[in-house]
């Protein structure tokens, strides 16, 4: 007589078991965020609503209390997000293995035309600047996440100067600054600009003329 076949199931590497799991946490968590994104983008901080992220989401609002413990919690969580997004895309440039002047030229196209395609970005910013940037004080990421930028910027301004196309002094955080809010300023006042001087400065002839302005300041400004 055979003997009877074991029914009990083969048991599971405690690692194997635990991996859907962990996979399961991190779908719920960048649904979260990315619901979160649109919802502040939307209604700002103070007008979002968690019952209306979790319905983005998909999922128990007791999840986003669970993961993200508040909402401004959650807010911080959507900010370095978004910051993240923006420096790893930054990176895939290669700004270090290019001309330096075709580094700069880069950069600043680069930045008008996420700005553009990401206007979420603009206006996260502008509501945690109501906040006196009361949540990325907090956070223990935001410098070390930005660094690499600034250290990036540094090398293309010192490979600009040994090559002698580049005048010294340039300080890469005010150079990215100034890139930045030269982006920052006409994309987020485009309507109000628009309104005062009688012209459509969001038509497409308008904005390359933009991006051709901002790109000669810049140039202009570093070119030794």
């Amino acid at each position: 007589m055979k003997a009877p076949k074991d029914s009990t199931p083969d048991m599971l590497d405690p690692a194997e078991a635990l991996e859907p799991r962990s996979r399961d946490a991190d779908r719920s968590q960048l649904a979260i965020l990315a619901s979160a994104r649109d919802e502040f983008s939307a209604r700002g901080l103070a007008g979002a609503r968690m019952d209306s992220i979790a319905e983005r989401a998909g999922l128990n609002k007791r999840l986003i209390y669970y993961y993200f413990g508040s909402k401004d919690d959650l807010f911080l969580a959507v900010l370095e997000r978004v910051y993240a997004d923006i420096r790893s895309a930054e990176q895939r440039l290669h700004l270090d293995e290019i001309d330096p002047v075709e580094a700069i030229r880069q950069l600043v196209s680069f930045t008008w035309h996420y700005y553009l395609e990401h206007p979420e970005f603009i206006t996260l910013l502008n509501s945690e600047n109501l906040h006196c940037a009361a949540h990325l004080k907090r956070s223990e990421r935001i410098q070390e996440m930005n660094s690499p930028l600034v250290q990036l910027l540094d090398t293309v301004l010192e490979r600009g100067r040994r090559d002698n196309l580049f005048r010294a002094g340039v300080d890469p955080v005010q150079l990215y600054i100034s890139i930045a809010s030269l982006c920052y300023f006409y994309l987020s006042n485009n309507h109000t600009l628009s309104a005062i001087f009688g012209r459509d400065l969001r038509a497409p002839k308008a904005m390359a003329q933009r991006l051709s302005h901002m790109t000669d300041l810049v140039l202009g400004y570093v070119l030794h």
